[in-house]
């Protein structure tokens, strides 16, 4: 009886808490990001990718808030987890072997560019020391794109399941993508791909936005979670708005490590711009 006692005391002080702590969070956060819709993107995008000028696509002269290959990864995996919540809902099982091929497939390719385009970057800003060193080939923004946006359907293809298994009183254990989705998927992220590539305004101004919501909805639901665990709710919820609390809570979370990061890189750069390259 004491312990039901204690338990219902910390959940409503959890319920007043944690609300208390997201208008704060979000407040601070917003007074010293840079102004304006793009100006927030611009913030969010800074805690989790370099923002380099010559590695992004562009609206006019203005940078889009992530890289071109965080741009690909993020609005991907934004799009994979909407397709999935529609088509999958509940879903709680993982790729198979045969599905996860393809999978790991994009994590090479990922991983491959970005090593490569690493290399290449290092070479440029270390003139003499890498010069021996072979780059597979020069990269490019359609590159980093493609891989990106490969990498994000792979994240957000084993978030998705991971999700509905710590979530649900009652998850469906069939695999939450098979080949049928996966096709469709990459189709969609193929013909959004062709898109940006025309770089075209009416195009670059959603996807700048998507990619960061892309971001926050991967940090709020490993952060969320985390929260179900930490308090020991896993696997108590039948619907998404019995799960507004952990949502509230993850996505607070992510907010105090953007915050974390961005502070943390504005006292180290002085600039809300790419890392500098000289």
């Amino acid at each position: 009886m004491e312990h039901t006692s204690t338990q219902t005391l910390k959940q409503n002080i959890t319920r007043w808490l944690v609300p208390l702590a997201a208008i704060l969070v979000f407040a601070v956060w917003s007074y010293n990001a840079p102004p304006g819709l793009l100006g927030k993107a611009d913030a969010i995008g800074y805690a989790v990718c370099h923002r380099i000028d010559e590695r992004s696509f562009h609206i006019g002269d203005r940078q889009l808030p992530l890289c071109a290959r965080c741009t690909g990864e993020f609005y991907a995996a934004g799009i994979t987890l909407l397709f999935l919540s529609i088509v999958s809902k509940k879903k709680s099982g993982m790729p198979g072997w045969k599905l996860g091929a393809p999978l790991i497939v994009f994590f090479l390719a990922f991983g491959i560019d970005g090593s490569n385009s690493y290399l290449y970057l290092l070479k440029q800003t270390s003139r003499g020391a890498l010069d021996n060193v072979p780059n597979l080939y020069i990269p490019n923004n359609t590159l980093r794109l493609f891989t990106g946006s490969g990498m994000g359907i792979a994240l957000a293809s084993i978030l998705f399941p991971a999700f509905n298994q710590s979530a649900w009183k009652t998850d469906d254990p069939t695999p939450a993508l098979d080949w049928k989705k996966l096709a469709l998927l990459i189709s969609i992220v193929l013909i959004v791909n062709l898109l940006v590539l025309t770089e075209h305004a009416t195009i670059l101004l959603p996807i700048a936005i998507v990619s960061v919501l892309g971001v926050l909805a991967l940090l709020s639901m490993v952060f969320s979670m985390a929260w179900v665990l930490m308090m020991r709710d896993e696997n108590a919820f039948d619907s998404l708005t019995q799960m507004w609390l952990p949502f509230l809570a993850g996505t607070t979370l992510a907010f105090i490590l953007i915050a974390a990061i961005d502070l943390l890189r504005f006292k180290l750069t002085g600039t809300w711009g790419g890392f500098p390259l000289g």
